[in-house]
């Protein structure tokens, strides 16, 4: 009689019902001779554009050295994306992209550096929005060992804002990410970049497996939020860097000149800059600006990071700056974001302006970052302005109330009459939202003379 192992039956029955309830959907493999594929360059290339279908390793290939394989008519939101990758010691990037919108102006991507192999950078998760690569905001810290001038089997499983990628050992995830792209979803493919025009890199057995909610056995846990750390910025328009040359104090028309967006950054106090808004016409610099608002007049150290420049200025006046430019110290620089800048703040009683002009020099990434060491004696950091932004710039819109979307509402007029006289006192208030709409309740958090 047939003895059936019971144990391994259900492991198959639950595995079916997971990519049943995930929504799946056959892997779809698609020849690289296929006209279903589109090969655009990269915009930022360095030699002639090559994506050539040839035998390589006994497999059918694709040689691509400095651009993206896109499937034209692919929709991918989560899921699975497999291939094969050949890779040589040769400086050289290649992985998947997904999520890819308007000709790579947004996606999201992950490749494998062989050049790195066995160093912390020998992978890198970035996302590409409005144009502008994001690598240098997201340090990678996995060491991986690539064999050479073999196949090496990778694949990245999505799961709305969560990833996990295996390389070689299926079993294991060897990456965990958090995606941080402006795109939901979008073509998939491959890209790769390379620096030697005869040694591209080879990809084979492509294919992709839309599914909903795909089970992931890693989930990446959210950065601790740390104390002292911007998490909100309102960010202008973008205009061009030189515009600040000489600029050493800020004037009215320096202020009234820009239109303005909140960013919120993410858990580490990273604020994409390129999710408001690209670079165009040569526009590559914007101001992040927040109010700080101390108990007392103080001094107080704040540290901060920024791609690529970053000029600093406190209440107008310019008191710092920096440059982190890809290469720019030496040719082992990355100009990676970080921690690693400091400036002394004269903070004055009550509120104060600190405004950071940053610009996108190179291709890696445009963004900021900011944390007080400690917040003693310091109330709030806030996007609303110094009582108002225009309060500075217009003395007759001194008055306008300014709610910002952290819920915090400054009204800088209070009008109230002195019992017994013909004469009004002016104060101005802080409050802050209790409850959401459709019935808005505000609580009073501080009261003081005009």
């Amino acid at each position: 009689m047939m003895e059936i192992n019971f144990k391994k039956y259900l492991q198959v029955i639950i595995y079916l019902f997971l990519l049943g309830a995930g929504g799946y959907s056959y892997a779809e493999t698609i020849p690289f001779d296929s006209d279903r594929w589109q090969f655009i360059p990269d915009p930022f290339q360095f030699m002639p554009f090559e994506s050539t279908v040839k035998t390589h390793l006994d497999q059918q290939s694709l040689a691509l050295n400095q651009g993206y394989a896109i499937v034209k008519d692919s929709e991918f939101t989560d899921g699975i994306i497999e291939y094969d990758i050949a890779l040589t010691p040769n400086k050289g990037y290649g992985g998947a992209i997904w999520h890819a919108q308007g000709a790579g102006a947004n996606n999201e991507m992950f490749y494998l550096r062989s050049h790195q192999s066995g160093n912390p950078d020998s992978i890198q998760y970035t996302p590409t929005t409005n144009a502008v690569g994001a690598w240098q905001l997201y340090k990678p810290d996995v060491s991986i060992e690539y064999p050479f001038n073999e196949w090496i089997h990778v694949k990245t499983i999505i799961a709305g804002k969560n990833a996990e990628v295996y390389i070689q050992d299926m079993e294991t995830p060897a990456v965990v990410i958090i995606l941080n792209g402006n795109t939901k979803s979008g073509q998939v493919g491959l890209q790769a970049n390379i620096a030697m025009p005869t040694v591209p890199i080879h990809f084979a057995n492509f294919n992709f497996t839309p599914m909903d909610n795909p089970p992931l056995k890693l989930v990446p846990q959210p950065v601790e939020i740390a104390e002292g750390t911007v998490m909100s910025w309102i960010i202008s328009d973008a205009f061009k860097e030189e515009s600040l040359n000489n600029k050493f104090r800020l004037t009215e028309e320096d202020r009234q000149q820009h239109t303005w967006t909140e960013l919120a950054s993410e858990n580490s106090g990273l604020a994409n800059l390129a999710k408001i808004q690209g670079i165009q016409q040569g526009n590559n610099t914007v101001f992040a600006r927040i109010t700080i608002v101390s108990e007392q007049e103080q001094i107080k150290l704040l540290k901060y990071g920024f791609s690529d420049k970053a000029k600093v200025y406190f209440n107008g006046q310019l008191i710092g700056g920096g440059s982190d430019i890809y290469r720019s110290r030496d040719y082992r620089f990355l100009g990676t974001i970080g921690y690693y800048d400091d400036v002394y703040l004269p903070l004055k009683a009550g509120s104060n302006e600190l405004w950071i002009a940053i610009s996108e020099e190179d291709y890696g990434g445009w963004a900021v970052q900011a944390r007080f060491e400690n917040m003693a004696g310091i109330k709030e950091i806030t996007t609303i302005g110094q009582r108002d932004l225009n309060s500075q710039i217009d003395p007759n819109n001194s008055c306008t109330a300014n709610y910002s979307l952290d819920g915090n509402l400054h009204i800088p007029c209070i009008s109230v009459p002195v019992e017994g006289s013909d004469t009004n006192v002016m104060f101005e208030a802080d409050m802050k939202q209790q409850t959401q709409p459709p019935f808005i309740v505000f609580g009073v958090e501080n009261v003081k003379p005009r």
